[in-house]
């Protein structure tokens, strides 16, 4: 089976829900008459997608003005065109229908060819203005017959949307043929303006040529437009999905950022970390604040005068860089810690490290960049550093001292699910390095 026959047969069963049912497709033809009531009554939407004039009865007061749309085929209109406009029913029919006598018998289409049996008729002299229908022939064709009988310009009134089923709107007349023959100027209007227009002609007391007639004037002051219209359709329809799509970006963009920036820790907090010093034999305490460069990690002595002993008094004390309290104590697992979890390096002599919450330590410099970068989370346990020590390490249970199995500084129950705060490396508790030796 070609490609050709696959897509008749897909068509085809498209085809027989839509003939079948039709009852749910009714809401399509209520949406497309809506924006085309939509194009009727926005100038910027007429502005964008297809140029708009008016047609107004200029012998009324006030003028009784219809909005109209110029064809894509015929004389473009430069100025204003003032004319008698003449139903062509009212002095021709149909060639082939020779039985005619009136025109009330032919219908006001204007299709070729067209013979004349009221003995007044237009002369081409004055400047007159076709009114005619749509339906049964093409709108070249129409314009042409008008042309050819005399008239300067020719309006083409809407069907009767009762009886077409076409919503009553504006149009876009095009040819489908080579229109260069044609040289008079060519415009649309809706068929309820075509239908008081037409009335207007019948009540009237003017006449032309012996021909009820109204003053018609034809304006073009959008005609300007007429060959730029497609260039802004294409740029409207360019601009739109982009300038949305960029925005999506941009709200995402923002999002993301604001979403990050919550997942890092603030740089003072983090740089009022305590850090140590390994000095080979112990670690030296310092606290928060970013260490100098040219601290040499030495703890000053100042030295003591023999006089100060002989007269009793006690030696200075040794100013140190931090004091133990009972909240910072280290746990029995600090010093085990030997290697950095970031770098993986072991420490050395002179590596300078910083101290989380939840007590472990990383080399200086990495875990501030991994905390104001990255993540605010320990990366080992996962507690979160911009939290008060005491929910960042280990509390006490409520068991009393006394009683069996007590501990001091037993750990809280750990989670049974994991998650993103699950530690990757679980410390030993005080329990099971008791129990280890």
């Amino acid at each position: 089976m070609s490609l050709l026959q696959i897509s008749h047969i897909f068509i085809l069963a498209l085809a027989l829900p839509v003939r079948a049912y039709p009852f749910p497709f009714l809401w399509l033809r209520k949406a497309s008459t809506a924006v085309q009531n939509f194009q009727d009554q926005s100038w910027l939407w007429g502005w964008a997608w297809g140029t708009d004039s008016t047609v107004s009865v200029v012998d009324r007061s006030p003028p009784v003005t219809f909005l109209s749309r110029p064809a894509g085929f015929g004389a473009e209109l430069s100025d204003l065109l003032l004319g008698y406009v003449i139903p062509l029913n009212s002095f021709t029919v149909p060639c082939s229908n020779e039985t005619a006598t009136s025109h009330i018998d032919s219908p006001n289409l204007g299709c070729p060819s067209l013979c004349s049996i009221d003995p007044n008729i237009p002369e081409r002299l004055e400047p007159w203005i076709a009114l005619v229908q749509r339906g049964a022939c093409q709108f070249v064709s129409k314009a042409r017959e008008a042309q050819r009988l005399g008239a300067k310009a020719i309006v083409v009134g809407g069907e009767d949307p009762d009886v077409s089923g076409k919503p009553d709107t504006l149009v876009n007349m095009f040819s489908p043929e080579d229109a260069s023959d044609v040289t008079i100027a060519a415009t649309y209007i809706k068929y309820s303006s075509y239908a008081e227009l037409y009335s207007l002609i019948a009540s009237s007391n003017t006449s032309q040529a012996g021909l009820k007639t109204v003053s018609l004037l034809i304006s073009s002051e959008f005609s300007a437009w007429q060959w730029y219209s497609p260039i802004l359709t294409f740029l409207t329809i360019l601009f739109i999905p982009s300038s949305l799509t960029f925005l999506t970006l941009v709200i995402h963009r923002i999002r993301a950022a604001h979403a990050a920036q919550r997942e890092r820790a603030p740089e003072d907090v983090v740089k009022s970390l305590p850090w140590r010093v390994w000095t080979g034999s112990g670690w030296e305490k310092h606290e928060g604040g970013a260490p100098a460069e040219t601290d040499q990690n030495v703890v000053p002595i100042i030295p003591v005068g023999d006089d100060d002993l002989e007269l009793g008094q006690s030696p200075p004390a040794i100013p140190t860089t931090s004091t133990q309290t009972g909240e910072d104590e280290d746990p029995v697992w600090f010093n085990t810690q030997v290697e950095c979890a970031i770098c993986l390096d072991e420490f050395v002599k002179g590596d300078r490290v910083r101290v989380l919450p939840c007590k472990h330590i990383f080399h200086l410099d990495e875990v501030d960049e991994w905390l104001i970068q990255l993540k605010k989370l320990c990366p080992i346990c996962k507690a979160d550093v911009t939290c008060p020590p005491r929910l960042a390490h280990p509390s006490p249970t409520n068991t009393s001292p006394g009683e069996p199995g007590s501990l001091p500084n037993a750990s809280p129950p750990r989670p049974s699910s994991p998650s993103e705060r699950t530690p990757l490396l679980q410390a030993p508790t005080r329990a099971q390095v008791v129990q280890d030796s």
